[in-house]
């Protein structure tokens, strides 16, 4: 576009000269209308390209102004986003305690699964048992008398218990045979066996009978204290008693999982609520050095993630424990 502004005065000023110049009449015509053509034509071209100028300028002001509400609307994302995650960061702690509690459920559905497949597959092959020795008997030509069962049999005497009749083989096993191998015996002999006792326990629990799911939960350690299945009750008695806001006393409950039942299950998830029941207190300082125990020794853990987030959240840093 310059060099079309260059030209312009360029072709004026020849054509001045060749005006001033004595030529005869029909060429200076000649000459005259061939310059006024050019000039409009470059006034033309002059003109076309301030119009397509003006065009383009006008679509950059449009990718300028699109750009900047692009901008702005990616500003407005942005925070928009870190308000998301600062909220998202402060439900984590619950989200995590939330799902580390339905893991636990989990894992007591397991055991109990597990204890009522192994109370079948016992009575099975007790039945069997029974039919291949009446069978036995009966192909050599005797009548099936009156047995007891394998595991009718009474007990030693360190068991507490005494001694029963065994039924006839055609009665089934008996409710002895049904009682897990890793079952202790209880104390009483009015006690119904540890997992029976602590399956109706936990279903009240589920269930938010509380009440009754406590003192079903006390039985189990009153009558089986050395069963692994009386730390998982401690552990769901401090749950009841951290929904109901006892948070000294589930801390107690949760403690004595810890303490008295190494190798449990519900260890972590229990320094975990243990911590918490601490800072409900008030007691911050040992609720985050109980919360950093349980990073240090679970470090991979779910338990131990929330315990991160919930430091975090109170703006406790954590530091490693120098050995």
């Amino acid at each position: 576009m310059r060099r079309f502004f260059r030209l312009a005065p360029a072709t004026l000023a020849i054509a001045a000269v060749l005006l001033s110049t004595p030529t005869p009449a029909f060429a200076v015509n000649k000459d005259m209308i061939q310059l006024q053509t050019q000039i409009q034509q470059l006034q033309d071209a002059v003109a076309r390209l301030q119009q397509s100028n003006d065009e383009r300028m006008g679509v950059m002001k449009d990718l300028v102004q699109q750009t900047t509400d692009s901008v702005n609307k990616m500003a407005g994302a942005l925070d928009t986003l870190q308000k998301q995650m600062r909220v998202q960061s402060e439900a984590t702690g619950k989200g995590l305690e939330t799902v580390s509690g339905q893991m636990q459920s989990l894992n007591d559905s397991v055991d109990e699964l597990k204890a009522r497949l192994a109370k079948i597959d016992r009575a099975i092959a007790d039945v069997q048992s029974a039919q291949q020795s009446m069978g036995a008997r009966m192909d050599n030509g005797g009548s099936p008398a009156p047995a007891a069962a394998p595991m009718d049999s009474p007990p030693s005497a360190s068991s507490g218990k005494t001694s029963k009749q065994a039924p006839p083989p055609s009665a089934g096993p008996s409710a002895s045979a049904l009682l897990p191998s890793n079952a202790e015996l209880p104390t009483s002999s009015t006690a119904p066996p540890v997992d029976d006792l602590y399956r109706t326990a936990f279903s009240d629990y589920n269930g938010a009978k509380y009440s009754l799911a406590s003192a079903e939960f006390t039985d189990v350690i009153k009558f089986y204290p050395d069963s692994n299945l009386a730390g998982n009750a401690y552990f769901y008695l401090g749950e009841i008693d951290y929904k109901a806001g006892r948070f000294a006393s589930a801390s107690k409950n949760y403690d004595k999982v810890i303490e008295q039942y190494p190798g449990n299950q519900k260890i972590p998830v229990s320094q975990l609520r243990k911590g918490e029941s601490l800072l409900s207190m008030k007691q911050t300082e040992a609720g985050a050095r109980e919360l950093r125990s349980l990073i240090q020794r679970y470090p991979n853990s779910q338990e131990a993630l929330a315990a991160r987030t919930k430091l975090n959240a109170l703006g406790i840093t954590i530091v490693p424990r120098t050995r």
